[in-house]
């Protein structure tokens, strides 16, 4: 009986530190010394301190910043620990409802007749960090209202932040939301409201 358990006991240690530990170990050092910052979650600093990720999306809500795609991620969107879509169906009532208010509401703000798609979707994941180059156009008036800056300036700054098709083919060309507001601030601060 030790004979037949003997080999399987020791293929078992063997195979548990080969690829429960040596294998990850390996990786994760081939990944660190050719790509660090992505090993590191591709994290976007700003005076020494971590502002976010290129790869998730988070909320801006002031005039004076792109906006980013719906999200359906945890109750109030963004929340990377409830990543997910609605899974509500084109054919559900409620979906055709929030997309229809959401489109009335971004052509009464940015005088536009036809809305990109991804300004009233949400993605699969909820944390896309990037809209299209359409929809950042879409808001390229009131952020240079906002902020009292030149409306071309501000859109051939949005144009610098157009990022191509991943190896020339892959996906459509895309702005990323955060790296471009930080470009933005730092270009043209946010008028201050006036002192009381």
């Amino acid at each position: 009986m030790f004979a037949l358990v003997r080999p399987a006991l020791a293929s078992l240690g063997l195979f548990t530190v080969l690829l429960g530990l040596a294998y990850p170990l390996a990786i994760t050092g081939l990944a660190q010394g050719i790509f660090p910052h992505q090993a590191n979650g591709s994290l976007i600093r700003l005076d020494g301190r971590v502002v976010g990720s290129e790869l998730i999306g988070q909320t801006f809500a002031g005039p004076q910043y792109l906006h980013g795609r719906p999200s359906a991620a945890g109750s109030d969107g963004y929340d990377a620990s409830a990543s997910s879509g609605s899974n509500l169906g084109p054919l559900n009532e409620d979906l055709a409802k929030r997309i229809k208010d959401s489109a009335t509401a971004l052509r009464t703000e940015a005088g536009a007749g036809a809305i990109p798609a991804d300004a009233v979707t949400a993605s699969a994941s909820g944390l896309d960090p990037h809209i299209s180059p359409a929809n950042a156009e879409m808001q390229a008036a009131r952020i240079a209202a906002a902020r009292g800056a030149p409306v071309g300036q501000v859109r051939a700054l949005i144009g610098r932040h157009v990022e191509a098709r991943t190896f020339g083919v892959l996906g459509q060309p895309r702005v990323n939301v955060l790296e471009t507001n930080l470009a933005l601030d730092a270009a043209y601060p946010a008028r201050q409201p006036p002192p009381q």
